[in-house]
């Protein structure tokens, strides 16, 4: 960021001195106010002489007066330490997602629907954070490793949809991964990194996969990992749904819905984490706005300036002014002689 600055702005106070002379001087021959070289001038600017004489004469004194004012340019750069965590947030994508136990105004929508926009929220409010995206139904793959570029990964995040892996709630295969990520991270740090930990969006109870759900967040505590878990949805009969063979709708069905919440908080106990219930819009957001308060660093910048003197270069146009009035004043007084 820029800033023009004048160390002694009272100078300028002069300028308003240089039209008063300019318009007593067309009605006398002589100068009311001595000014640099004007004894070399005078003659042919007051007494006939050229105009252009005259201008480049009160120029150079009008550049002398804002160079005595010290005109600079402040560069103002922020000084920061690149300190963050490491994050990987684990999705789950599995057919219970579509269930649409939550609201947007008065229209219902499934739970994907609601968590996209508050994980794009909590994306972008973390801008010192790598964050990658895992997503798991049936198995667990890698969305995005761990990056900077929060623009991308929210794009990443705004393209899920359920029906991209094969259905299941693969919960320990999550984890996993994010912890096989998280692992790559610590050999590719980008400045200083404060640690690392993960959250865990799930609806409902582990069905699938290669490692059981206690078993990756004790490999994730002996890593000094923490895991935040998401228990998303209402348990009981909740909507649901009914697609065609082409995906379309063609009705709703009414389906019993429960998330396995002791195992979500198991997790969290086991890795110093949180757990937290989100069976609404708005708490599904509180959670994650406590996780953004709780695991925040904050630290100091500090601010600095580069100062960048102009008052040379209104000096060196002065001198040039000056000495162009002189050169045409000296024509002028040997045209008249001649």
């Amino acid at each position: 960021m820029d800033e023009f600055a004048l160390v002694d702005p009272w100078w300028l106070l002069a300028l308003i001195a240089l039209p008063v002379i300019w318009i007593l001087c067309s009605r006398r021959a002589s100068a009311a106010l001595v000014l640099p070289f004007a004894g070399n001038w005078q003659r042919s600017v007051f007494a006939g002489g050229s105009k252009l004489s005259s201008f480049f004469g009160f120029a150079g004194a009008a550049l002398i007066v804002i160079s005595l004012a010290r005109p600079q340019i402040l560069d103002f750069e922020r000084q920061t330490k690149s300190k963050g965590y490491d994050i990987m947030l684990v999705l789950d994508l599995s057919s219970s997602m579509l269930y649409e136990d939550y609201k947007d105004g008065l229209k219902s929508i499934n739970r994907l629907q609601a968590v996209k926009p508050v994980l794009s929220a909590f994306i972008n409010k973390r801008d010192n954070d790598r964050i990658g995206l895992v997503a798991f139904a049936g198995q667990a793959y890698t969305v995005a490793p761990l990056t900077f570029d929060h623009r991308w990964l929210s794009s990443q995040t705004s393209r899920l949809a359920i029906g991209l892996i094969e259905d299941g709630t693969a919960i320990g295969d999550g984890i996993g991964v994010a912890l096989s990520r998280l692992q790559e991270g610590t050999k590719e740090r980008s400045g200083e990194r404060e640690g690392a930990f993960i959250i865990l969006l799930t609806d409902g109870a582990n069905t699938a996969g290669s490692i059981e759900p206690i078993a990756a967040a004790e490999l994730a505590a002996e890593n000094g990992i923490r895991v935040y878990t998401i228990g998303a949805g209402r348990d009981g009969i909740v909507s649901m749904p009914r697609l065609n063979a082409k995906g379309e709708r063609i009705g709703t069905v009414r389906v019993p819905s429960q998330t396995d919440e002791p195992t979500l908080k198991e997790i969290s106990r086991i890795t110093t984490g949180e757990f937290h219930r989100a069976d609404n819009s708005n708490t599904i957001k509180d959670a994650f706005d406590s996780i953004d308060k709780n695991s925040k660093i904050e630290f100091e910048s500090h601010q600095y300036s580069v100062t960048t003197e102009l008052f040379p270069y209104f000096s060196i146009a002065a001198g040039v002014m000056l000495f162009g009035a002189l050169a045409i004043g000296a024509m002028n007084r040997k045209e008249v002689l001649s």
